[in-house]
This record gives structure tokens, sequence and C-alpha cells, in this order.
């Protein structure tokens, strides 16, 4: 995947934009906002992805408001989709960014430092995971 490009970005609200502390509202977790601001200034397109609904979806759409963060979408594809049972409700995203990942939340400096860097950002060394294991 090409990161130099615009991407997508998919991103989850409780425990990842806030400390976990639904249905109310967590505090805002380290450089979340200032990160995600800066991924927008950098043309990425942000997607609020997230279990929440109806006022509680409100309250968290407001909070980020609040807090100089408007979305591209939420919990849709693309601003102004209208849900279909009929179809599929997958994003279609680029990347998820979530604190229910395997291997949690790495926090938003390394997802940005992961964005951003020009030499292959997904070469940081980290823990071998599943598909490191078939690295010679």
């Amino acid at each position: 995947m090409d990161l130099t490009k615009s991407l997508t970005l998919a991103i989850d609200f409780d425990g990842t934009i806030v400390e976990d502390a639904y249905p109310k509202i967590g505090k805002p977790n380290a450089f979340a906002f200032e990160t995600l601001k800066k991924l927008q200034q950098n043309g990425h397109r942000l997607i609020l992805w997230t279990y929440r609904h109806g006022k509680s979806l409100d309250e968290a759409v407001a909070f980020c408001k609040k807090n100089g963060l408007e979305f591209y979408a939420v919990n849709c594809s693309f601003p102004n989709e209208v849900f279909d049972p009929k179809k599929s409700r997958k994003i279609n995203a680029d990347l998820f960014i979530d604190d229910r990942n395997v291997g949690g939340f790495y926090g938003w400096g390394e997802v940005y430092q992961l964005l951003t860097e020009s030499d292959n950002p997904l070469s940081i060394k980290r823990k071998k995971r599943f598909f490191g294991l078939f690295n010679s």
C-alpha cells in the first residue's frame, strides 16, 4: 500500500480518540485530536467509525467538533450515505484505527509516524506478530 497518497482512515471513538467510558465520553487520549487534525491537513479523509448511534453518536460528533475535528463521514463510507439494510455495513477505508486491534492500540505518536514516514513506514521494528513468523 502506498502510504504517501491520500488515505481514507476509519477511526474508532471510545478507547481510541477518547478513554473508554461508554456511554459517557472519556477524556481525550494523548495527542488524539492533534494527530487527527494533522492527518487531515496532510490530505487524509477521516471517517468516525464507532459502535455509538443516536444520541450517544451525536454527543461524540459534537465533542470532536468542539475539539476542532470534523469528519469526512460518520459510520458510513461517504457523506450523506443512506443506510440500506440489504447492503453490507462494512466501511470502505484504507486503514482502520481502533483500540481493539490485535495487539491493541499503539498510541497516536506511533500511528502518525506509521502514516507519515517516507521510507517504508511499516518496517518499524515491533514485536513479532503472526505474519512475522513467515519472514526469513
